[in-house]
């Protein structure tokens, strides 16, 4: 299953945060929160997965956008956009000190904003991770035209795929199994296939090894889904994967035995 990519506005003008919420939406991204203050925004960072925050710099309380994005940098690394009417020589300055992914000037359109924030989750996913090229991604569960050019880019425990001009998340625990095949590993989640360009190994190298463990030569599979197993296969909901001799001493490991 594919979440979508989760983004929190942080804007002391509510008319503007909620246009810019209707936007985001539109376009397939989840708003996990509107703030007019930092330290409300602290407080969601804390607590909520986000993927990315929209920040305008002049804001409610005690910190402005550039000291709020400061404290949120420290609390999570995680990348930001500033959004503001501020353009000024000394706003700038202070501003590039805090490393946004982006700044735009009030009123911005919204198709520079969406190329905004598609290479601000680019740069800084790619920049957490090596980035795996895509083979195909398939919609249907099928393999489709090869796409040499698009990453998939790995941060925390999910996948970002670029698809239709903007990147899809995939939860790493939505993942079934991965399946080796010559060169290029499938990823099977529930709805899709998708192949990377990358053998097997390389793949589970990117992947965070909490969730996946190689059961076969070819497979490795994402432990949460496991069903049934016997001493020769494993079952994960309606997909049989086999369990390889000299990979199952580590299988049965990842058990607490009573």
């Amino acid at each position: 299953m594919e979440s979508k990519v989760s983004i929190l506005i942080v804007e002391d003008e509510g008319i503007v945060a909620l246009a810019l919420e209707d936007t985001l939406q539109l376009e397939g991204y989840q708003v996990c929160g509107i703030a007019d203050n930092g330290k409300e925004a602290l407080r969601i960072v804390a607590k909520e997965t986000i993927d990315l925050v929209l920040l305008d710099i002049q804001l409610k309380g005690d910190w402005d956008g550039i000291e709020t994005a400061r404290r949120l940098t420290a609390l999570k690394e995680i990348p930001f956009i500033y959004l503001t009417a501020f353009s000024d020589d000394e706003t700038l300055e202070r501003a590039k000190e805090t490393t946004p992914a982006a700044y735009l000037i009030k009123p911005y359109q919204p198709r520079n904003l969406l190329i905004a924030i598609d290479l601000a989750l680019h740069n800084f996913a790619f920049h957490k991770s090596s980035a795996v090229p895509v083979v195909s991604i398939s919609g249907n569960g099928c393999a489709s035209e090869i796409t040499e050019k698009e990453p998939v880019l790995c941060f925390n425990d999910a996948i970002f795929i670029k698809q239709n001009y903007k990147f899809i998340k995939v939860s790493l625990n939505d993942i079934y199994y991965l399946e080796a095949e010559n060169n290029h590993t499938h990823i099977i989640t529930k709805d899709k296939n998708f192949i990377v360009r990358h053998p097997l190994n390389v793949v589970m190298d990117k992947f965070n090894r909490q969730y996946f463990i190689r059961v076969h030569r070819s497979y490795a599979i994402n432990m949460d889904h496991l069903d049934t197993f016997n001493n020769h296969s494993i079952f994960l909901k309606d997909h049989e994967i086999p369990l390889g001799r000299n990979y199952k001493e580590e299988f049965l490991q990842r058990f607490d035995f009573l």
